[in-house]
């Protein structure tokens, strides 16, 4: 199921909780006024228990298929099913159970449910209780599912087969499916905006701009007009940074930027400091999430300078491939270790520095899927060379909130 139709059905959801609630007072109201009656019929006061215990379970399974999250739902779907036990699992471990029998028939749980969590399809069975005195007889299991296949089980437990419990455990079960990949749309989208938050913080590095308005200090007096000249590209690209964060921007204004960016670096490390562009014309048009480039750039001046008492060279190309565009930025820098890079694209350790990598990886994953991440060619000694494709006709795909 799409982000979209998952925020379609939590808003049709949303609206059939509220319609239900305002028919059965507006109907209540009517019943009064005919009757002299204030709790309505059978039926109404039954809908608006079923709806309103709903919107009581909602909330939690929104937070996701966990422990403290089933014991808090169970009870509320256990009363929307009207049966006498209720459990929640995930693919691994009972995560709560609601009335009784638990003593005897938790351990039995994983019998019924293993082979629902490996087809994903709802089954019911006798539960070979012995005990004549306790009531759960027959349990109906249904799949509880999301984005990455079953997630988990609810099994319902009653006196009886029955073919109404059987469908009622069925459609509960696909309710909290659809609240369980809501909240796993909810979780992906507080990764983006943490994403765009980290992306933020390392658009500028502090230390980037310490270095260049400590460059353009040192030409005020030997070099005005060299001064003046860093000091608008200073200030072009900083204003280009802060103005369009959080969109996308074509190829040829994020070039341009980081032409400015290499202009400061370049005053700082003189000939130190080699840059080659290779850009193919017909790819200055394509549109990339804003400033995923710049990062990468500043980390190949980085580890070939900084971290090298030689020069460096950095290549820069852009080259048409059919439905992409092929950007590569390369340096014969100090290079990296290949397993500290992956720890670093996971997450699990800073770069040096604190310029993006993974942020830009990140980015570029949840903008055009997982095919999309940064390609990082390196070794230790052997300089780095990063590789981004961009579908060109694709400039973004906004999370549904």
């Amino acid at each position: 199921m799409s982000g979209i139709e998952l925020a379609a059905a939590g808003a049709v959801g949303a609206v059939l909780l509220t319609a239900g609630f305002v028919l059965g007072r507006i109907t209540a109201r009517r019943g009064r006024r005919a009757a002299g009656l204030g709790l309505g019929t059978p039926v109404e006061r039954a809908t608006f228990h079923t709806l309103h215990t709903a919107s009581l379970a909602a909330p939690p399974l929104r937070a996701g298929l966990t422990e403290e999250t089933a014991g808090k739902a169970a009870g509320r779907l256990r009363s929307l099913l009207g049966t006498e036990t209720l459990c929640l699992t995930d693919r691994s471990a009972v995560l709560a159970w609601d009335g009784p029998g638990e003593d005897h028939h938790r351990e039995r749980v994983r019998e019924l449910v293993d082979e629902t969590l490996a087809s994903g399809r709802g089954r019911s069975a006798h539960t070979g209780c012995e005990d004549v005195d306790c009531p759960l007889r027959w349990a109906v299991v249904a799949p509880l599912t999301g984005e990455d296949g079953v997630l988990g089980a609810l099994v319902a437990y009653g006196s009886r087969e029955s073919a109404v419990l059987v469908r009622a455990t069925t459609e509960v079960a696909r309710w909290v499916s659809v609240q369980l990949e809501l909240a796993e749309l909810d979780r992906s989208r507080t990764r983006i905006v943490e994403a765009e938050i980290r992306a933020l913080r390392a658009q500028i590095s502090p230390h980037f701009i310490f270095n260049s308005l400590a460059a353009i200090a040192s030409f005020v007096r030997t070099d005005p007009e060299q001064a003046r000249e860093l000091l608008l590209e200073f200030a072009d690209f900083t204003r280009y940074s802060f103005r369009r964060h959080g969109e996308f921007a074509q190829l040829a204004d994020e070039l341009r930027a980081i032409e400015q960016y290499l202009a400061l670096a370049g005053a700082r490390f003189g000939e130190r400091l080699t840059v080659t562009l290779r850009i193919a014309p017909e790819v200055l048009p394509v549109a990339l999430p804003f400033l995923c480039l710049q990062p990468l750039v500043e980390n190949a001046v980085k580890h070939g300078l900084e971290d090298s008492a030689e020069g460096c060279r950095v290549v820069i190309a852009a080259r048409d491939a059919g439905a992409e565009a092929v950007v590569t930025i390369e340096d014969d820098g100090v290079g990296m270790d290949p397993e500290v890079l992956r720890a670093v694209l996971r997450g699990e350790r800073p770069s040096a520095g604190g310029v993006g990598l993974s942020n830009v990886d990140e980015r570029l994953r949840q903008v055009y899927g997982p095919e999309y991440g940064l390609v990082i060619e390196t070794g230790i000694g052997a300089g780095m060379k990063v590789t981004v494709r961009i579908p060109k006709y694709r400039p973004g795909v906004h999370p549904a909130i």
